[in-house]
């Protein structure tokens, strides 16, 4: 009996191995921040942000706007504020049931709800004022689709590096904070050990 407990467990871990979700690394000139995303929730960001890292849109980007009790900004702007073109724009899923807590990540967009594309933000406190409240221009908010899982410390030095005005671009860092490069982890990198453990708990 105790083995084949022991292999329901095991094949338990397996499969929550398998169906880990996607992370995805952002290495910055201030360090490296891990992303978990979550695809069950935000289909079409989740979507649309992995191609963007596939396409090597993030790599050599700036944090361009960086607000330190709000959150950091970026995806969009190369070093010398040069905006980046970015395909046709998504649907604001905010209505996903995820909020803006500190260390989430989120769509940057315009006043318009469905103008989300390349732009992205993390939140560095609970920002509830971006949650979604109704289908409303005013009500929409902003589209959250992961959180950091590793680096909280490197968005923790980010969010106060000083900042400046750039022609009509305000809170610019005065030293460019650099997206070296985004990549998306392989599935075998997920821990068996975190595996194991959501399948105790899930008894």
């Amino acid at each position: 009996m105790k083995r084949l407990i022991a292999s329901f467990v095991l094949a338990a871990a397996s499969c929550a191995a398998f169906a880990a979700n996607p992370q995805v690394e952002l290495n910055t000139s201030q360090g490296k921040i891990v992303l978990e995303l979550y695809p069950e929730k935000a289909p079409q960001t989740v979507a649309n942000f992995l191609q963007y890292v596939k396409e090597k849109q993030y790599d050599g980007v700036i944090f361009h706007r960086v607000i330190s009790d709000f959150m950091i900004q970026g995806g969009g702007f190369t070093p010398d504020m040069k905006e980046k073109p970015t395909r046709a724009p998504i649907k604001n899923e905010a209505n996903n049931g995820l909020k803006n807590d500190s260390y989430t990540i989120a769509m940057a967009r315009t006043q318009d709800p469905h103008s989300a594309s390349a732009q992205f933000f993390i939140n560095v406190k609970n920002n509830d004022f971006l949650n979604f409240r109704n289908e409303s221009v005013q009500g929409w908010g902003y589209a959250v689709f992961g959180k950091v899982v590793e680096g909280q410390k490197v968005v923790d030095k980010i969010k106060v590096v000083p900042t400046t005005t750039v022609s009509y671009y305000q809170d610019v860092p005065a030293t460019p904070v650099v997206i070296l490069s985004a990549r998306e982890l392989p599935a075998a990198a997920s821990k068996p050990a975190k595996a194991a453990s959501k399948a105790s708990q899930a008894k």
